[in-house]
């Protein structure tokens, strides 16, 4: 059996943290996105009643996840495993019932060049005998994109390998991390997140994102859920109150902001916010309309820009609305006001980036590198913020 209690002696209560998560219970689950959407985003509100756990704006919050049930069960199934067959899962000898270990203790959607170099051992299969062979590096990163255990399972056996010899190639579980969406002075117990549903078909098969597809499927009011706080010291509210702050986050990319400008409104903070927040389609797709409305009806919202890239012929992204108020946005960063971005890393993070560097160019009137080393200054005072993933 695995127990894992971390004792505070002093009190007599348990220390709730990474390795020791607290079970939170589900308060609230809620999809987002109107009907006719092509998405599914969950507004999750956790209880951490007891825990003694608390954030602040810019915080994430871990959680433990399980594997879907039914990949677990397509994996015994493919491999005819006994289900109650104890497996050994760690270096101190820790066992557990292999379904157990497979649906919450492994990683089973994700491939590795080690795992597939030391799977070769365990199967005489010529084609996989190949694959890992130095010179096809190409072709077994081409093969691990997009491709999970049972995959590898099914392409190259027959195996002659037990249960616990194929489990034992496996990664543990890791958190997952998410940005807070909730501000801890405005809902004192509780944590909120923002988790868009993750599902693709690869290769012949659906594919879903092991967190937030539990988060979407398997996670009735009343459930509990095993998690933590992690600090992010790099991504804050600015110290002072009075300062501006200008916040830029497409899609779940809001969660921080809606934190941010939560612990705005409860501590009445002086200081001017603007909101920049896009995604597909305004009728279906804007998360947390009615409560920006109402911040911005009461005056902690100074400004909303939206940006739905469906909505119209051309489309419409976040650095599009950036660049129609690039005077007063450049207006607001020589006051000192405080830039942040939150969301997709590939593209938009770098788009906005780009957009802010030649937003400063023109209405400063300056050379490229003399905008980027505005920037730059920026980023040295902690006056521009990107958590980006």
């Amino acid at each position: 059996m695995l127990t894992e209690n971390t004792v505070d002696n002093s009190k007599g209560t348990p220390l709730f943290s990474r390795n020791n998560p607290f079970q939170a219970k589900v308060l609230k689950n809620v999809n987002l996105n109107g009907a006719g959407s092509s998405k599914e985003t969950r507004h999750l509100e956790l209880s951490l009643q007891g825990s003694e756990l608390s954030y602040v704006p810019g915080d994430c919050l871990g959680i433990y996840p399980e594997n879907d049930p039914e990949l677990v069960a397509a994996l015994l199934e493919e491999m005819k495993w006994d289900p109650e067959l104890q497996v050994t899962v760690s270096k101190q000898g820790d066992t557990l019932p292999l379904k157990e270990a497979l649906s919450s203790y492994f990683e089973i959607t994700l491939l590795t060049k080690k795992i597939m170099q030391q799977a070769a051992q365990l199967s005489d299969n010529e084609e996989l005998q190949k694959l890992v062979l130095n010179e096809n590096a190409n072709q077994l990163k081409e093969y691990i994109d997009g491709r999970d255990l049972l995959d590898m399972l099914r392409d190259f056996g027959p195996w002659k390998a037990s249960a616990q010899e194929i489990v034992s190639l496996l990664r543990k579980m890791t958190p997952r991390l998410y940005s807070i969406a909730s501000s801890f002075a405005a809902n004192p117990g509780e944590v909120h997140l923002t988790i868009g549903a993750v599902r693709y078909t690869a290769h012949g098969r659906v594919r879903k994102g092991v967190c937030s597809v539990q988060c979407a499927e398997r996670l009735p009011e009343g459930d509990t859920l095993p998690v933590f706080i992690q600090q992010n010291k790099h991504f804050n509210l600015p110290e002072s109150p009075e300062k501006d702050i200008i916040m830029v986050g497409p899609g779940t990319g809001i969660a921080p902001f809606r934190s941010f400008i939560q612990e705005r409104a409860v501590t009445k903070a002086p200081g001017r916010a603007w909101l920049f927040f896009g995604d597909q389609r305004s009728a279906t797709d804007f998360l947390y309309q009615d409560e920006f409305e109402q911040y911005q009806k009461d005056g902690v919202l100074t400004k909303v820009d939206t940006a739905f890239s469906r909505d119209s012929e051309q489309k419409v992204y976040v650095q599009h609305k950036m660049l129609e108020s690039s005077k007063e946005l450049f207006a607001w960063l020589e006051k000192g006001a405080y830039f942040y971005v939150c969301g997709d890393k590939q593209y938009m993070a770098k788009d906005v980036h780009n957009t802010l560097i030649s937003i400063i160019a023109t209405e400063g009137g300056m050379t490229q590198e003399a905008a980027e080393a505005y920037l730059n200054n920026m980023q040295e005072q902690g006056r521009y913020q990107r958590d980006v993933y």
